[in-house]
């Protein structure tokens, strides 16, 4: 039999299990970025013990992902001077809507339900900025205005 028809095994052509990205920005977090990582680590030790198989590296993988991410955390609270900031929720008027904002880290981050990742650009944008403030935004001096900011509630 000729060798491009042997396989020594079905290993050799799986794909390769690589580890998750860890974000390079510092790992800012809210408290409840900070419950939702023990959370999250909770529920991946459960699994973990009743996992098997293929399911006991991706299990682990993400428990190492998830462990760095509790160590390096840093619990962060908003600006004392109430200007927008990492944990604050910005209420603005864009392109004649209103929507609030939340500014949280990357692990909190879901920019479908307005909680953007403190390094997002967005999120950049309105860092330091105070009620009234007229920002620029994707090429418009006047695309955002500031009308509230408030401490997130955990």
């Amino acid at each position: 039999m000729s060798v491009a028809f042997r396989r020594e095994s079905d290993e050799e052509h799986l794909e390769p299990k690589f580890e998750l990205p860890i974000p390079a920005a510092a790992n800012l977090v809210t408290t409840r970025g900070l419950a939702r990582i023990a959370e999250r680590i909770a529920a991946l030790d459960a699994a973990l013990a009743t996992a098997a198989g293929d399911d006991t590296e991706t299990i682990r993988r993400d428990l190492r992902y998830w462990h760095t991410r509790r160590t390096t955390a840093a619990l962060t609270l908003p600006p004392a001077d109430g200007s927008a900031g990492f944990g604050t929720v910005v209420e603005v008027r864009m392109n004649g809507r209103v929507r609030r904002i939340a500014l949280v880290g990357d692990d909190e981050a879901d920019p479908a339900s307005d909680r953007l990742a403190y390094s997002a650009p967005l999120a950049r944008a309105l860092i330091a900025a105070e009620p009234g403030d007229v920002l620029p935004f994707g090429g418009r001096e006047d695309a955002i205005i500031v009308l509230s900011v408030t401490p997130i509630d955990g």
